[in-house]
């Protein structure tokens, strides 16, 4: 199986074989191969090779009763020859692989390019400067200055290039750390108990050697493979493995092979270890999971394709990319493809590197034509051959502005953005219990539409707890009162529950101040134990006056008898016996009952059919597990034939009947209605049967009676599935999953088709993001198949973390929601950034290119232009990027992968900005003297000082920045744009930071940032235009945008049409957008158009309209017209959430809606209560829906 992955450990251990040949008598190859055969094939095996297990254990020179010696040389020789017990983890990414990986952005590589251009052309100094006698145009106004400072331009931008990549990867790289951090912190705390010279001891998983003598009891997660060599009633769940949820039972003849990383269910024994580490069954998968690196990743591949026809369809595919795809590959191994973000910031940083080489050209083309006309026609010289360095020069010169352009075009900013606000947002996940492993995965989150769940530890606390009880003919709906229970019952109680449950299983106290109690063993046993304790009692006297050896007989649980029973000696040599079950089979024998008063009475069967009605029917309902407690006295002689078990599980006395669950955590019914109101549909999927599970589902809030949805088996969704022959079909999934809300009994392939047909389906307009939670290995697939797999830090194996994205630390799902909040964060973080860029872009582009044009010399120097683009850019980065995240975000649909980047508001703002601010910029240009009676800037003389018009121009200009990033802080048009400004410390300092430099620079910048110091009523001038920007804001704010039909929106992923086959195929990666536009620049230009065309076709009205309707509360008129749009109805595929997602419009809102099926939230939480009994007539009783269902699945929902 893994042969090629693990050579490099072998051929380590083979030279240790050769020279340690006679030391045991198997070699780890032979105890590896064997531990991959199953059952039978195992015993002939062993019978043939070895003879038995204990010849097993002498060739590993080790006493099944007595175990290793312990001492060290033994143990490091062992630990040379078959490996040590820890999984090696996948070598880390060095600094400079992620620096690699960081520079592969387009926006960088467009920004390098550009930078090299300007440094090189910088040092370019043609001879022949002092020809009189060719052309004198006045395009030689470039003082000393700002020759000598032509470099720096370059310089900055490869610098800032550096600053980006390398906090990119010192990111990533720091990530990495935690992340393992965090693993070894896990793995130092897991211990296993072994038996070494005799001596029973508890050592860490990783010290375990092939020898070793393993005690294993019930409950434990086994860590290494080995052979059972004896003990009573083991049974294995294997599903981790094998993903069949039949629990297997191991015996010496039959099946003694114990796997690493499965689970015990029922009883205990002794193993001896074969495997430990990468030669056990786990670390086997492991290796396969990518520890090996390439050929895994292709493995890998091939075990995804086996969905039948998908795997047709890929294979012409694979060869048409030929070459390149495997290179890809190994760039995003985490990945099947970009994220949203990426690919639409990729996407945008095309389109203006686009419209910045356009403008670029064109200044270029004007320059040149310009001067041409004016030397050669106007002033009609003849071309001289001296001259033509000369002219070169001029040309050079004209190239520099050209490049000028296109560096200010292209906002340098955004790679830094980007990182900057990823990084915060991972550091701050964090504090709220998500460990981000892959950047992207935050911000995927943010685009969520579907999240598939697990129910146990997830949803429930994974704690059994007892809230029901049914005690002397009182029905309590809540722990009782002990004072109101007979003493009589109580003692009964306490001794049944004590001494009839596997003395293993405890109750201890909480590892830290605050938290639950741990709870240890069974866990359906500890919810009893937990009983007691509530009813201030104790059951640990109980336990120490009759130890396990005194027990007489016990009958152990399993499935069959579906109950547990202690036979107990009396002082007085007398027998009597506990019980407890399942109660529909223990109630069926009990023939007393325990009344008020603490006597038996008779139980007559109709008492008993009585009963499960008024009882036990009404607890399943609510989704509990029904456990009946009873008891029963022998007389001493003649003494009971004990093993005519019909005989003595009979004439029960009844104690009480008790109602488990696992309840729901607190937290998370809050949690999921949050994101009902966000847009994402949560779906359980539980390996519980499905009474429960719908229980729990309308608990927390995932169905609410009287919609309309499904609750499936996992067989049942198999049928609907699958095809005749047998093979699954999209187009069956599609018409499953849009209502499927809760896959109960589903096995770990379930999970995995049902996320794969959700995310292939092209059922809805926007490609589904959905996010799965998982915590078992056997989630492994669905976790890597899905956009967000969570692991769960607590509970999580080792393999389910290795394939998430992002790791739960505390296991709650409302943490979930948090990242949800986090990624839609990052989101409107990279807008704002790129609403205050691309304004000073626009602007900067249009003064440099005016001015080129009409004074051949821009307003701008580069210098300044600089210290705006490059160093105020980042600092503004730095500010809107570390916005905290509100509720509010929550309220509001996923944008989805067809949402442009910059949306009409946001276009709106950016060019309304930009006419404010051109208009005062060039108002100040060309009657600026007259205004401030000071000396006109414009063509002033070679080599002189700065001017004080074009530093008020330059100020003037960056104040109208500083306060239009205030503005920039609301992204949908919202009014109050200093709302929560001082929750940010980080804005403030950079604004006020910002301020001061700029007062720094102007007064004492002198030559290098051509300025020249201003008087203080000039400073108010500039201070106070700049403030206009802020009334400015207010007045575009009121222009509605569903007037402006015009304005293009950009950064908009592909749509529908436009995507290529390649890109609907899932599996393949989809191909980096830019180097598929790289690929074919040729039809850039054209589709560029033609792009332009399909989007103002197919930017609806309505979706304007929504998005403003939603975010400008004083506009009320918008809601009625977005109400009047029937698009939206057809648009919304999940009915149940609400329309109307802003708080101040709920109650204005729900009078409109009742006529519609969305029903507004607060109707659902009063359909709630009345929802618990709308299911009772489905379920006869939850638990005996299944045969194999109640107290049994309760071992098995470990």
């Amino acid at each position: 199986m893994g042969d090629m992955t693990n050579s490099d450990f072998y051929s380590k251990n083979q030279r240790n074989e050769s020279s340690h040949g006679g030391e045991f008598g198997c070699t780890m190859e032979e105890l590896r191969s064997l531990m991959e055969l199953r059952g039978t094939e195992a015993v002939v095996k062993i019978k043939e090779t070895y003879g038995d297990t204990e010849a097993i254990c002498r060739r590993l020179r080790t006493s099944p009763v007595e175990g290793l010696p312990g001492t060290a040389p033994d143990l490091e020789k062992r630990k040379q020859i078959f490996g040590q017990n820890f999984i090696p983890p996948k070598k880390p990414k060095t600094f400079l692989q992620l620096v690699w990986e960081a520079l592969q952005d387009v926006t960088l590589i467009i920004l390098e390019i550009a930078a090299i251009i300007s440094l090189g052309l910088s040092f370019y100094h043609p001879p022949g400067e002092s020809n009189e006698g060719c052309a004198t145009a006045q395009g030689g106004a470039e003082d000393e200055g700002e020759a000598e400072a032509g470099w720096i331009e370059g310089a900055a931008i490869l610098l800032s290039v550096i600053c980006v990549v390398l906090v990119t990867a010192f990111n990533d790289w720091s990530k990495e750390k935690q992340f393992r951090g965090l693993q070894s912190r896990i793995e130092q705390e897991q211990k296993f108990t072994v038996v070494r010279a005799g001596q029973v001891v508890q050592i860490p998983v990783a010290e375990i050697v092939v020898g070793d003598i393993a005690q294993i009891k019930y409950g434990d997660l086994l860590p290494a493979d080995g052979l059972f060599i004896q003990g009573n009633d083991l049974k294995i769940d294997e599903s981790s493995l094998t993903g069949e949820s039949d629990q297997v039972r191991k015996s010496v003849d039959k099946d003694p092979m114990l796997l690493s990383g499965t689970h015990v269910m029922e009883g205990s024994g002794r193993m001896v270890v074969t495997a430990v580490g990468v030669n056990s069954q786990t670390g086997i998968i492991f290796t396969l999971l990518g520890a090996g690196g390439e050929e895994e990743e292709k493995k890998d591949k091939k075990a995804k394709q086996q969905d039948g026809a998908a795997a047709m369809e890929m294979q012409p595919l694979k060869s048409a990319e030929g070459g390149d795809a495997d290179d890809k590959k190994k760039a995003n191994l985490h990945k099947k493809e970009k994220s949203v973000l990426q690919g639409k910031l990729t996407k945008l940083a095309v389109q203006i590197g686009k419209a910045g080489l356009v403008m670029s050209a064109i200044t270029v083309i004007i320059l040149v034509l310009y001067f041409t006309v004016d030397t050669f026609v106007v002033n009609k010289k003849p071309w001289l051959p001296e001259c033509t360095p000369v002219y070169v020069q001029y040309f050079v010169k004209f190239f520099i502005i050209g490049v000028t352009v296109l560096v200010v075009a292209v906002p340098e900013g955004l790679p830094l953005a980007v990182t900057i606000s990823l990084a915060y947002s991972v550091k701050k996940m964090m504090k709220d219990n998500n460990l981000v492993r892959h950047l992207d995965a935050c911000e995927t989150m943010g685009n969520a539409t579907a999240i598939c769940s697990d129910k146990t530890g997830t949803l429930t606390t994974n704690r059994m707890t007892v809230v029901q009880a049914y005690v002397g003919d009182v029905h309590y709906k809540e722990i009782p009162n002990p004072s109101s229970i007979n003493d009589k019952t109580m003692e009964l109680l306490v001794n049944a529950i004590a001494i009839n449950s596997a003395y293993t299983t405890k109750i201890l106290p909480p590892e830290k101040e605050g938290a639950l109690p741990r709870q240890v063993g069974n866990k359906t046993e500890c919810g009893l134990l937990g009983f007691v304790l509530d009813l201030k009692q104790d059951y640990e006297p109980v336990r120490s006056q009759m130890p396990e050896e005194k027990l007489y007989k016990v009958y152990t649980f399993n499935s069959v008898r579906k109950s547990m029973s202690t036979v107990i000696k009396m002082p007085d040599e007398s027998f009597r016996m506990y019980s407890k079950g399942a109660s529909e089979i223990v109630l069926k024998k009990c023939c007393k009952i325990l009344s008020e008063a603490g006597e038996p009475r008779i139980f007559r069967p109709r008492d008993r059919d009585e009963m499960v009605k008024k009882v036990i029917e009404p607890m399943a309902c609510d989704g509990l597990r029904t456990i009946c407690v009873a008891y029963r006295d022998f007389p001493s002689s003649p003494e009971p034939d004990w093993d005519n078990e019909n005989d003595i599980l009979n004439d029960l006395t009844c104690i009480c009947v008790v109602g488990i669950e696992d309840p729901v955590r607190p937290e998370v019914p809050e949690a999921i209605r949050k994101c009902q109101r966000a847009g994402i549909t949560v779906r359980m999927v539980t390996g519980d049967n499905i009474n429960t599970a719908r229980a729990i589902a309308i608990k927390c809030g995932i169905i609410h009676p009287g919609e309309d949805f499904l609750c499936l088996e996992g067989k049942e969704f198999n049928r609907r599935i699958r095809n005749e022959k047998g093979e699954i079909e999209q187009e069956r999934i599609d018409k499953i999953w849009p209502k499927l809300r809760v896959l109960a009994r589903s096995s770990p392939t379930d999970k995995h088709t049902l996320v794969k047909g959700i995310i292939d389906s092209t059922h809805t307009e926007q490609r589904q993001v959905v996010a799965v939670t998982g915590d078992g290995t056997n989630d492994g697939p669905a976790l890597k198949k899905a956009d967000v797999g969570f692991a769960m830090g607590i509970a999580g194996t080792d393999v389910a973390k290795e394939a998430s994205d992002i790791i739960l630390t505390d296991d709650n799902f409302s943490s979930i929601v948090k990242a949800v909040m986090w990624g839609r964060n990052v989101y409107d973080s990279i807008s704002k950034f790129l609403q205050f860029q691309l304004t000073v872009n626009v602007v900067a582009v249009i003064v440099a290119f005016t001015g080129a044009c009409i004074t051949q010399d821009s307003p701008l120097k580069a210098v300044q232009m600089l210290w705006v683009n490059l160093i105020m850019d980042t600092f503004a980065s730095l500010a809107l990027a570390t916005e905290p995240p509100t509720e509010t975000l929550l309220l509001r649909k996923p944008y989805g992968r067809n949402k442009p980047l910059i949306s009409r508001t946001m276009m709106k703002n950016i060019l309304g900005h930009a006419v404010y601010q051109l208009t005062l910029i060039f108002t100040l240009l060309f009657v600026g003297e007259k205004m401030f009676q000071i000396d006109s800037g414009r063509n002033a003389p070679l080599h002189s000082p700065p001017s004080e018009h074009y530093t008020i121009i330059f100020n003037t200009f960056v104040m109208m920045q500083l306060f239009n990033e205030i503005n920039a802080r609301k992204i949908h048009g919202e009014r109050n744009v200093f709302d929560g400004i001082f929750r940010n410390p980080i804005f403030c300092t950079i604004v006020l930071g910002t301020f001061a430099i700029q007062i720094v620079i102007v007064q004492f910048g002198g030559k290098p940032f051509s300025c020249s110091p201003l008087q203080l009523d000039q400073w108010m001038w500039c201070i106070f235009i700049g403030l206009g920007e802020l009334v400015w804001g207010q007045v575009i704010a009121t222009i509605p945008t569903s007037r402006l039909k015009f304005l293009k929106e950009a950064g908009r992923l592909t749509q529908k049409e436009e995507i290529p086959e390649e890109e609907l195929n899932e599996d393949v990666e989809e191909i980096d957008h830019a180097e598929r536009e790289l690929r074919r620049g040729q039809i850039l230009w054209f589709r560029g158009l033609n792009r332009i065309q399909t989007q103002i076709r197919v930017v609806k009205a309505f979706r304007s309209s929504l998005y403003e309707g939603l975010e400008k509360p004083e506009s009320r008129t918008s809601i009625h017209n977005f109400m009047a749009h029937p698009e939206f109805r057809i648009e919304d595929s999940q009915p149940h959430i609400p329309l109307i997602d802003d708080t101040d419009l709920e109650e204005d809102a729900a009078l409109k809606q009742n006529s519609s099926p969305p029903s507004s939230l607060n109707k659902n939480n009063s359909a709630i209560d009345s929802g618990i009994n709308l299911t009772t007539d489905t379920s006869k009783s939850a638990t005996s829906s299944s045969p194999g269902s109640p107290i049994h699945s309760l071992e098995t929902s470990l």
